[in-house]
């Protein structure tokens, strides 16, 4: 199947001007980096990660955006907390962040990212009920990573990482991916109505 255009570009259209998409994309990779820190800073304390809305965010920007726009905003949003900036929830910045208990799950970001915008490209984001999978893949993806790193990177082992690093976080998902699946297609149809 054929990529399509995402929500962004439908709603802003790339130009053919090299310049003019290079502004394009800045643009919407800084705004989505503001959007996952704000995010990152409505947040639930928990021992191990906060329970955070940057999910939601992370799997809207690629939804949005597209693979391309969106895994670059996402490595953006790391390199900017990697910098030292307070984006992360916390509010924290630097390199603690991608080698402590929460890195999984931030480097899990971007190849959720990828993965939702890919589908995205591919019509999932024109119904609700297919981008309610594509980001729950998207979950899956973040959670798993996040898990791999609490269970062997950091050393809680398989249990114990199920438990602070997993299970919180499923209802929360679940009602994420639904907030996210109706968002998107009524941004279609709002541009349809738009249009005409």
């Amino acid at each position: 199947m054929s990529a399509q255009s995402p929500i962004a570009g439908v709603l802003w259209p790339s130009s053919g001007n090299t310049a003019a998409v290079l502004r394009r994309a800045a643009i919407l990779a800084v705004a989505g980096v503001a959007l996952l820190t704000v995010s990152a800073k409505v947040n639930l304390q928990l021992p191990f990660v906060p329970m955070t809305l940057q999910t939601l965010v992370v799997l809207m920007i690629g939804a949005a955006y597209g693979w391309r726009l969106g895994t670059a905003t996402l490595v953006l949003y790391l390199l900017v907390g990697a910098g030292g900036l307070p984006v992360f929830a916390g509010p924290t910045g630097g390199l603690k962040p991608l080698f402590g208990a929460t890195a999984g799950f931030l480097f899990g970001f971007v190849v959720a990212a990828f993965t939702t915008g890919w589908l995205a490209e591919r019509g999932w984001d024109r119904s609700v009920g297919w981008l309610f999978v594509a980001m729950g893949i998207g979950h899956f993806i973040i959670l798993s990573m996040g898990w791999a790193w609490l269970a062997f990177g950091v050393g809680l082992g398989v249990g114990k990482a199920l438990i602070v690093g997993v299970t919180p976080f499923l209802a929360g998902a679940l009602l994420k991916n639904a907030i996210g699946a109706l968002l998107i297609p009524l941004a279609y149809g709002a541009a349809a109505r738009r249009s005409n």
